[in-house]
């Protein structure tokens, strides 16, 4: 059971942050923001698959404009990401936008922040205080010779969050949520550690630029997955190179796997052997295809062979396990009936059709 770190909660629209309320997935918009009809589109198929706050780069006034326009057509909880130009943060407040994410390092100056700070105040908004170990060394290597590493730089990001911190609580303002982002997993899970022997804000957690998907799973897996198990973690974002859509999809395996989240369905599939006679890796990759449209929290297996398939996965809502030419479909390991392979992708398919309206069924009567 994993004990989460106590904080204080805020809401970004209808979503609690910290406090004890579930982690929330954030992903990013990876369309020109000054395009309304594509950014709402990937806005709604982002919150399809289960994004719960989408963040958008507003890089010039023409992005910021576009703004209301995109607040107007969709219900999502939205973060606007702004940085050096404090005015930009103006737009997206008077936009009624959910989040600001700021550097308040990087928009102007403490009178150009204090702006931001009172526009939020007024509107009831949460500020985001971004702090990237990149930002850190680039600006203390200006300074100093060499570029902080490891301990050092931990000790820089805490330092700057904490100036940050300072700026808004002078204000009176505590509708605050802080990241600390670095690609280096060690870095990252000490500083947001460090920090939270110091605030009691809730923490945005994600693991920068980690890279393409081959790569960049293992690395925020790794990274997010320590950090959530030690109990930190309130909103979090897997930061991958590809369609924003796989992000989501890998954090809330992330959360399911820790056992954060049930929402949706889970997939148990052995990694074959020599038993196998079915095309095992095809009939595992269909069976996700069918999955997908999945709403309700069953989990499924895929098993090679009838050997240790229905054994193996006992707990398995559903599952089918191959043999020479058949397979058998089993519900908690018991037996349910045996099939063609021919069938075996249609039938399991009919009995996950059939197990989804029954859960749905009974979640509505409950």
């Amino acid at each position: 059971m994993i004990k989460r770190r106590g904080s204080y909660q805020i809401k970004v629209r209808d979503v609690p942050i910290g406090g004890g309320a579930p982690v929330a997935v954030q992903s990013m918009t990876i369309t020109d923001t000054r395009d309304v009809d594509a950014t709402v589109a990937q806005i709604e198929r982002l919150v399809e698959h289960g994004c719960d706050i989408v963040r958008l780069a507003v890089p010039d006034k023409y992005a910021g404009a576009a703004l209301k326009d995109i607040r107007a057509r969709t219900d999502a909880p939205l973060v606007a990401d702004i940085h050096f130009d404090y005015r930009l943060a103006l737009m997206a407040a008077e936009a009624e936008f959910d989040c600001l994410r700021i550097n308040p390092g990087n928009i102007g100056g403490r009178e150009n922040v204090e702006k931001v700070v009172r526009a939020c105040k007024d509107r009831d908004i949460p500020i985001r205080i971004g702090v990237n170990s990149g930002s850190i060394q680039e600006a203390w290597s200006k300074k100093f010779d060499g570029r902080p590493e490891g301990d050092e730089l931990v000790d820089l990001m805490v330092e700057d969050a904490v100036e940050h911190v300072k700026i808004l609580e002078d204000m009176n303002f505590d509708q605050i949520k802080i990241s600390m982002k670095s690609f280096e997993v060690d870095v990252t899970i000490n500083a947001y550690k460090q920090l939270a022997q110091l605030v009691m804000y809730p923490f945005h957690i994600g693991i920068t630029e980690s890279g393409p998907p081959s790569t960049g799973i293992i690395r925020s897996s790794v990274g997010l997955g320590s950090l959530l198990w030690d109990g930190y973690g309130d909103t979090m974002r897997v930061s991958l190179t590809t369609d924003p859509v796989e992000e989501v999809r890998v954090a809330n395996e992330i959360l399911k796997v820790l056992g954060l989240k049930t929402v949706g369905p889970t997939m148990v599939s052995c990694p074959s052997c020599g038993r196998c006679e079915i095309d095992l890796y095809g009939l595992a990759d269909a069976v996700e295809d069918v999955m997908k449209g999945v709403k309700q929290p069953m989990k499924v297996a895929v098993m090679g062979c009838v050997v240790n398939g229905p054994g193996e996965a006992m707990d398995a809502d559903l599952g089918i396990a191959g043999g020479k030419g058949r397979a058998v479909i089993f519900r908690h390991g018991e037996i349910l009936q045996t099939v063609d392979e021919a069938d075996m992708l249609p039938v399991l398919t009919d009995e996950i059709g059939k197990l989804e309206l029954a859960m749905a069924e009974t979640a509505e009567a409950s």
